[in-house]
C-alpha cells in the first residue's frame, strides 16, 4: 500500500532508514537529522514523499522522496529524485517502479519535463566513506553505482549521463611536495601569489567569481569572504584570479570543500595544483582529520586530486529521465 507522507510515519520510516539505507552506506538518521534533511527543507513536498506499508496499518517497508523548486538549478524544467528504499520481499523491481512512477507523476503535475538524479538536489544525504572509522561525506552526488536503485533506474529509462568519483584523503602527515613548491616559486616569479585571502592586499574577488560562471561558487565564496572565513586565493599582482576553499573544519573532522577555480586567461601557470595543495595544508594546520570531495570522471581536476594522493572510494551515477 502506497501513501503520501504523514508525520505519523516518522518513527517507522527512521527505523526503516537505519535498517535499509545504511546497507547502501548512508549515515544513520535520528529524528533531528531526518527533520533537518527532509521535513524542514524548504523543498519538502508531502505530496511527493511516499511510504510503502504492508497493507492498511501494516509495517513500513519502503520510503521514497522527490523534491523540486523553480529556484533550483534546472528547477524550471526538472524535479529531483532524492531516494527510494524498499526492504525484504517488498523490494522488487515492480514495486520500485511504483515508487518512481509516483514521484514522476508529481513532477508532471508540477509541470516538470524531466527527473534528475544530480548533485544539485538540495536534500543532501550524508554517507560513510568505506574503510574508514565512520568518516563521512555531507552529500551523495547521485545514486551509488551498483546499488539496487541504480539498477532499477537504468531499467526504467533513466540515462546515466556521468559518473562522479568520491575521493578521500586522511590529512595526518600531509605535506606539500617539493614539486609543488618549485611550481609555486615559478608562479611567484611571474607575478602570482597563492595564500589565504587578505582583503587589504587582494581585490577583484567578485569579478573573478563572475568570470568562473558557477553560481554556487559565487554565492558560497562571496559569503565566506564577507564573513571572514579563510579562502585560499590566487592573485596576479593583487587582482584575484582563482580560489580554493573555503577552509572550514566540520564537526565530523572533515575539511569542507566547495571547489577550486582559476580564471581561464590565467590557466597554464600551475595555479590549480598550487591552490589545492595549499588548501590541504591549510586544513591540516587547523587540525582537520580528512578531506573528501567528488568530481566528474572527465574533470581535469581529478589529476590534481590524484597527485595529492586522494583515492576514489565510491562512484555515483548522474542520471536523467525526460518525460
Amino acid at each position: 500500500m502506497l501513501s503520501t507522507w504523514k508525520d505519523d510515519y516518522l518513527g517507522d520510516v527512521i527505523e526503516l532508514w537505519n535498517r535499509e539505507a545504511v546497507r547502501e552506506g548512508y549515515k544513520e538518521m535520528t529524528e533531528e537529522s531526518f527533520r533537518r534533511v527532509f521535513l524542514s527543507s524548504p523543498y519538502f513536498d508531502s505530496a511527493n514523499t511516499f511510504v510503502w506499508t504492508d497493507g492498511e496499518g501494516g509495517p513500513v517497508q519502503g520510503f521514497a522522496c522527490g523534491c523540486s523548486g523553480d529556484d533550483l538549478p534546472l528547477g524550471a524544467d526538472a524535479g529531483y529524485v532524492t531516494c527510494a528504499f524498499l526492504e525484504g520481499e517488498a523490494g522488487t523491481e515492480e514495486n520500485y517502479a511504483i515508487l518512481l512512477d509516483a514521484i514522476e507523476a508529481r513532477f508532471r503535475e508540477l509541470g516538470k519535463k524531466q527527473a534528475e538524479v544530480l548533485f544539485f538536489n538540495p536534500m543532501m544525504l550524508p554517507w560513510y566513506i568505506p574503510g574508514t572509522p565512520k568518516h563521512e561525506h555531507n552529500n551523495a552526488p547521485g545514486v551509488p553505482e551498483g546499488s539496487e536503485l541504480h539498477r532499477v533506474l537504468l531499467n526504467r529509462g533513466y540515462a546515466q549521463r556521468a559518473t562522479q568519483h568520491a575521493m578521500y584523503l586522511p590529512l595526518d602527515g600531509f605535506a606539500i611536495p617539493e614539486e609543488i613548491r618549485v611550481k609555486e616559486g615559478k608562479a611567484r616569479s611571474e607575478g602570482y601569489t597563492v595564500a589565504l585571502h587578505d582583503p587589504e592586499r587582494v581585490r577583484g574577488v567578485e569579478p573573478m567569481l563572475d568570470a568562473l560562471g558557477n553560481p554556487l561558487w559565487s554565492r558560497e565564496i562571496s559569503q565566506s569572504v564577507a564573513a571572514g572565513i579563510p579562502v585560499v586565493m590566487a592573485d596576479f599582482r593583487g587582482e584575484a584570479v582563482g580560489f580554493a576553499g573555503p577552509v572550514i573544519r566540520q564537526e565530523s573532522g572533515r575539511g569542507y570543500f566547495a571547489g577550486i577555480g582559476v580564471r581561464p586567461e590565467h590557466e597554464g601557470h600551475g595555479l590549480g595544483s598550487i591552490l589545492f595543495f595549499k588548501l590541504c595544508e591549510a586544513f591540516r594546520n587547523i587540525g582537520t582529520e580528512y578531506m573528501s570531495l567528488y568530481t566528474g570522471s572527465t574533470n581535469p581536476a581529478i589529476k590534481i586530486y590524484e597527485k595529492a594522493c586522494f583515492r576514489t572510494v565510491k562512484k555515483f551515477a548522474i542520471m536523467r529521465k525526460e518525460f
